[in-house]
């Protein structure tokens, strides 16, 4: 009974992936992006100018996002603990993901609805993250502490593998060239979906909403709540146990460390991810179908050293695998400010040189393997540092850390990107922000601090 629990709840893992491989990075952005560009365009702004206008758009949307996420994490994880359960909000912010994704339906090349496309971005992007505390807060009743790093790993290994099928259907079946109106196998969108009208590439938002509530199925029949006392919803009482865990953190200074490197480094990470196929497309010049296959081999390279991750957080712990994976993270960075189409790190290149794309992918690979095994490792960390009775409380604060600050990366993204007018240089916040963490990562202990 329990492997099928680890299952079901790997399976989460599966189903929720595509909403960040397609509609977070490597699909919709692209698309958004190019029809930001062409309406902003239309208005009489340069394209160098149209470029910046609409990725502080996606930046700005982005960072009203996560500001609703942070504020809410911590108050829904203290609400759950206290009434002891958690399914039943993981299927209320379901709905969410699935009204959110299927929303992006909407954003036509003839009459872009830039804003509520948007903020139908934004409720699915919600939705996602919430279902994800309270899911994680599940995970120290699946394996004995020693083996919650491989349970971890291998829960990301799986999704990624997700992420990829995910994107392969869509690149083969859906999403279509805008020059041609051919998807990669060469056919019109399939479904009789109009390729004149971008259908396949909008069907993206439906598919990964379809996506998840098929696979959610196995998460339904096998996963079943922490057993333990039933209480009705007292939000006052919730919230005074909160605010006893957040005094707590001055005497747990391991914890509370954690939490503020986590906050900076999957903060800067997410920024990634989000302005990553933005890049590509305003930088490199690339259409959504490379993006796509850029995240294919972004996705494959996580699902198998996100897998290896896992091994290597049972072997050494997952204090060094986070060490090693944000160093990773800072040469990404480096390297996507310095690069461009003619030259990189100030050598310049031949005209119509291919070296700018082959150096994105190897980036493409690092980020998804050091982004996957970063966040594993995170998860085993706040493991280690709780009790099955108070995980869903510490996972909202850790939800927190993520989203205290995710608005900050889109905005300094935005805000630089803006004043520079530049889309490289409005990269280079994210280096400092993982170096901060790294620092803050020296209070941590690599056993973890349970409370007692």
């Amino acid at each position: 009974m329990q492997h099928k629990k680890i299952w079901g709840w790997w399976f989460f893992d599966w189903a929720s992936q595509p909403y960040s491989t397609l509609l977070t990075t490597f699909i919709f952005p692209v698309y958004f992006a190019e029809i930001a560009r062409a309406h902003y365009t239309q208005q009489g702004l340069s394209p160098e100018a149209a470029a910046a206008a609409s990725q502080s758009l996606w930046g700005y949307g982005l960072a009203i996002s996560g500001f609703i996420i942070a504020v809410l994490a911590p108050i829904l994880g203290a609400v759950a603990d206290n009434s002891g359960r958690r399914l039943i909000w993981v299927w209320a912010c379901s709905a969410l993901y699935v009204a959110g994704a299927w929303g992006l339906w909407f954003l036509a090349p003839d009459q872009p609805n830039l804003i509520p496309v948007l903020i139908c971005f934004g409720l699915g992007l919600i939705g996602m993250e919430f279902a994800t505390i309270f899911t994680n807060a599940l995970l120290p009743g699946l394996a004995p502490r020693e083996e919650v790093g491989r349970v971890s790993g291998s829960g990301f290994a799986f999704g990624y593998l997700g992420g990829v099928l995910s994107l392969f259907a869509v690149l083969l079946l859906l999403a279509e060239n805008a020059q041609t109106g051919l998807t990669l196998l060469g056919i019109p969108p399939i479904l009789g979906l109009d390729a004149a009208l971008r259908e396949g590439t909008r069907a993206v938002g439906p598919f990964t909403a379809i996506w998840f509530l098929v696979f959610m199925i196995p998460f339904a029949l096998w996963v079943r709540e922490t057993p333990g006392p039933k209480r009705p919803l007292r939000i006052g009482g919730a919230m005074r146990d909160l605010w006893q865990l957040i005094l707590s953190l001055g005497q747990r200074r391991s914890l509370a460390a954690f939490l503020l490197s986590s906050m900076f480094s999957r903060d800067a990470l997410n920024g990634l991810y989000a302005f990553g196929g933005i890049y590509a497309a305003a930088v490199l010049g690339w259409p959504v179908i490379l993006s796509g296959i850029f995240g294919i081999v972004a996705a494959m390279s996580a699902t198998v050293i996100c897998w290896l991750g896992g091994r290597a957080d049972r072997r050494w712990g997952p204090k060094p695998v986070t060490i090693i994976c944000t160093l990773a993270l800072i040469f990404v960075c480096a390297i996507v400010i310095g690069m461009d189409r003619s030259q990189i790190m100030g050598f310049p290149l031949p005209e119509g040189s291919r070296l700018p794309d082959a150096l994105f992918f190897l980036c493409g690979a690092l980020i998804g393997g050091a982004g996957g095994v970063l966040q594993a490792s995170g998860r085993t960390l706040v493991v280690l540092h709780t009790s099955p009775e108070r995980a869903t409380e510490i996972f909202g604060l850790y939800a927190l850390s993520g989203k205290a600050t995710t608005f900050l990366a889109p905005f300094l993204i935005a805000l630089v990107t803006h004043f520079s007018g530049n889309l490289r240089l409005g990269i280079s916040p994210l280096i400092v922000m993982f170096l901060i963490s790294l620092v803050l990562l020296h209070w941590v202990k690599a056993r973890g601090e349970p409370e007692q």
